[in-house]
């Protein structure tokens, strides 16, 4: 038995789903980039918000079969205009990317409107936080569903078509049911037969088998089965996050913009990716003190510089709040590299001995101004000292950064995907 299901549910809006999610897989890498692009230039609160993004018209292009190219010699008939042997000027070769009247080549954009669902799908693919497997589970467990066999009840969604055929095929092989050829058969027999006598005797059987028929219906309601779940406990690997900001005097407001737009992009990311992420606010100028969400990244403060003091409030916390032996532990910290000279032994006892062997990854992002930053400028304090611990074989990520459009690419390679084999540098 062949049978045929329509979806004939509305695409929302009106719009066409299926081929607009065809088309976002086709050109994937293209509008990426375009996503990319376009939150560069947006507001700290809407960079991750949807919005038109425009991509090359010609990176949307098909593989087809096309006439070869290359110079040819070919006899074509002749017209009024020409005659046997002339000869035809090649035609100038353009297409349809021209900018007009005049010369030269131009680009067309083709420009479409993505939702902000889509906008955070395709700008946090293939992101991941690193080592994410500890040492001990969660004591709370998360409940996820699994297939537990079949059921005589349920929902009309979870109907198992072939567990039903296949249980009323074998229902109506057990009680024999005519089919439907061995009735239509002795029809034609009686239809063909002159004998009153046979006739009566086919007559008998025939309403004999079509009474067996109904009495045996095709698809019964014993025979429905519907797939069963269950929900099962699954553990859980905890993870905290814990972002350190620099909000001191000699941080700019540029550099303080950098910093934000870095956090946004992990905060989004946190929460988008996973479930069970605990993410900490620490700001700090000569002290620190953890903040909220709204604090960390709208707040005023300014003030002196000591790195030491958001060290010892993260290193109070993991005490307190975050047992390592039970919480994947990360830490990102954003500054300009300015510390005091007096703070920096202090920094580097509380980074070795009690920050970073509690740690699965530490990263550092150090912000710059971008009219003067570059990197042939001597490194700071703060980035001598935190190289130094990653030659050590520390877990330890160091980037800079100076400008907006410099923010995701450094921050897509410190969380994009690895086999266990890619080392971070």
């Amino acid at each position: 038995m062949v049978m045929h299901i329509v979806d004939r549910r509305l695409n929302p809006g009106s719009k066409s789903l299926e081929n607009r999610q065809r088309f976002l897989r086709r050109a994937k890498a293209l509008v990426q980039g375009a996503v990319k692009k376009s939150s560069q230039d947006r507001d700290i609160k809407d960079v991750l918000e949807g919005g038109e993004v425009t991509i090359p018209l010609d990176g949307m292009d098909e593989p087809r079969f096309r006439r070869e190219g290359g110079t040819r010699d070919m006899v074509l008939p002749g017209n009024k205009k020409f005659v046997e042997g002339d000869w035809l000027q090649r035609p100038n070769q353009s297409g349809a990317k021209g900018s007009g009247a005049g010369e030269g080549d131009s680009e067309d954009a083709f420009r479409f409107v993505l939702s902000r669902e889509e906008f955070v799908d395709l700008f946090l693919d293939d992101l991941e936080l690193p080592d994410l497997a500890k040492r001990k589970l969660a004591q709370t467990e998360s409940e996820g569903i699994q297939r537990a066999g079949y059921a005589t009840s349920g929902s009309p969604a979870n109907i198992s078509i072939s567990r039903t055929v296949s249980r009323a095929l074998a229902r109506r092989v057990a009680l024999r049911r005519p089919r439907k050829d061995e009735i239509e058969a002795l029809e034609e027999e009686l239809a063909a037969c002159e004998d009153e006598t046979r006739r009566a005797e086919l007559l008998a059987l025939l309403e004999a088998l079509r009474a067996k028929a109904k009495r045996i219906p095709f698809i019964d309601p014993i025979d429905i089965r519907y797939r069963r779940f269950e929900t099962v406990p699954k553990p859980v690997a905890q993870a905290v996050m814990f972002c350190l900001m620099d909000v001191s005097g000699s941080m700019s407001e540029h550099m303080k913009d950098l910093a934000k737009r870095f956090y946004m992009l992990l905060y989004v990311f946190l929460k988008r990716r996973y479930k069970h992420v605990e993410i900490v606010f620490i700001r700090h100028t000569d002290r620190a003190e953890e903040v909220d969400e709204d604090t960390f990244f709208h707040g005023p403060a300014s003030g002196g510089t000591l790195v030491s003091s958001a060290l010892v409030a993260m290193n109070d916390i993991v005490r307190t709040r975050f047992r390592p032996a039970d919480w994947n532990i990360y830490a990102a910290q954003a500054s300009d590299g300015d510390n005091m000279t007096s703070d920096s032994g202090l920094t580097g006892h509380l980074l070795t001995d009690k920050i970073l062997p509690v740690c699965q990854f530490f990263a550092y992002l150090e912000v710059g101004e971008a009219a003067n930053y570059t990197f042939d400028m001597p490194d700071s304090s703060l980035w001598t000292l935190y190289e130094r611990l990653r030659n050590d074989g520390a877990p330890l990520s160091m980037r800079k950064v100076s400008e907006r459009g410099e923010i995701f690419p450094v921050f897509q390679d410190l969380f994009k995907r690895r086999t266990t084999s890619q080392e971070r540098v």
